[in-house]
C-alpha cells in the first residue's frame, strides 16, 4: 500500500484538506493518508519546514510527503517534487520543502510541468488540491517522476537554522510551540548535553526575560508547575512547564530568541 502524507496550514474547519483527500484517493485507490498536521501558523513556512523535516524519517521507504504552506500560490513561484532517494516531497517552490531534503543522502529537484497530471480545472489559490495533492497520488500509483517534471538545479533555499555556540552561550529561538504548550527551539539537544548536567540551573534569555531555569532529563523531575528545560522527543531542547504550559506561562512565541548561558 502506498503511503502519502499531508502538512499543511489548512486547519480543520474548512473541507480544504478533506478535498485533498478525496482527488488522491480516486487517483490512488490504495493508499494510506496520513495527516502530519494541519495546524502549522498559516503563512509560516518556517514553521512547516521544522515539523516536516522532524518527520520525514520515521515513515516507511517509497513515502510521498505532501507540505502545502504557500503564501505564493497563484504566482509564478514553481511547484515541486523532490526525490530523495527514499522519499520524495511534493510542495511549492518556496523553501519549505527544503531542509527535509537534506536529511537525504542526496535529492534532486523536479519542476511540475506535465499539466495532464493536474485537476482538469486549476484554480488560481488552491494549488495543493489542483496540482501537489494529484501529482503525489500519480507518484504514489507508479508514475515516474521525470513524466510529471523536469529536473531543475534553481529553487528557493531556505537552510535549516540550528542553536549556535558561542562564548559560553547557545543562542537560538523558538521554532514550534506544541499543544501542551512547550516551547520548542532550533537549539539541538547535544549542544545543551555536552555542557551541562541534568539538574543545573540555567540563565535562559527569552525575547525581554532573563529566567533561571533548571535542566532536567525529563517533566517528571520537575516539581508541579515547575519551569524546566529538557530535550524533547524529536532531539530539540524546550522550555516546558511540568503539568502546565510554558505558553501560557511565559507569553512567548515562535520567532522569539533564546539564550542559554552556561
Amino acid at each position: 500500500m502506498a503511503i502519502i502524507t499531508l502538512l499543511t496550514d489548512f486547519g480543520y474547519r474548512d473541507p480544504y484538506v478533506a478535498q485533498m483527500k478525496g482527488v488522491i484517493m480516486r487517483i490512488c485507490k490504495d493508499v494510506s493518508i496520513v495527516d502530519i498536521t494541519h495546524e502549522i501558523i498559516p503563512q509560516n513556512i518556517e514553521q512547516g519546514a521544522f515539523i516536516l523535516y522532524t518527520t520525514v524519517p520515521y515513515f516507511p521507504s517509497g513515502t510521498v510527503h505532501v507540505a502545502v504552506v504557500d503564501p505564493g500560490v497563484g504566482t509564478e513561484r514553481k511547484g515541486l517534487i523532490i526525490d530523495c532517494g527514499d522519499y520524495i516531497l511534493v510542495g511549492p517552490d518556496n523553501g519549505l520543502l527544503l531542509p527535509a531534503a537534506r536529511r537525504g543522502k542526496k535529492f534532486e529537484v523536479y519542476e511540475i510541468s506535465n499539466e495532464r497530471y493536474f485537476m482538469e480545472e486549476v484554480t488560481h489559490t488552491f494549488h495543493g488540491r489542483d496540482i501537489f495533492a494529484p501529482v503525489a497520488a500519480h507518484i504514489a500509483r507508479g508514475v515516474e517522476i521525470q513524466e510529471i517534471g523536469r529536473k531543475i538545479d534553481e529553487y528557493a533555499d531556505m537552510p535549516m537554522e540550528f542553536g549556535k555556540v558561542r562564548d559560553g552561550k547557545i543562542e537560538g529561538k523558538i521554532v514550534h510551540i506544541d499543544r501542551f504548550g512547550n516551547l520548542i527551539t532550533n537549539i539541538g539537544g547535544r549542544a545543551l548535553l555536552d555542557r551541562a548536567e541534568y539538574g543545573k540551573v540555567i540563565d535562559v534569555e527569552i525575547g525581554d526575560l532573563q529566567l533561571k531555569i533548571p535542566f532536567y532529563k525529563s517533566y517528571g523531575y520537575a516539581g508541579e508547575n515547575e519551569l524546566l528545560l529538557t530535550i524533547g522527543g524529536n532531539g530539540f531542547v524546550e522550555i516546558s512547564v511540568n503539568m502546565g504550559s510554558a505558553f501560557d506561562r511565559l507569553r512567548k512565541g515562535i520567532g522569539e530568541k533564546v539564550t542559554l548561558t552556561l
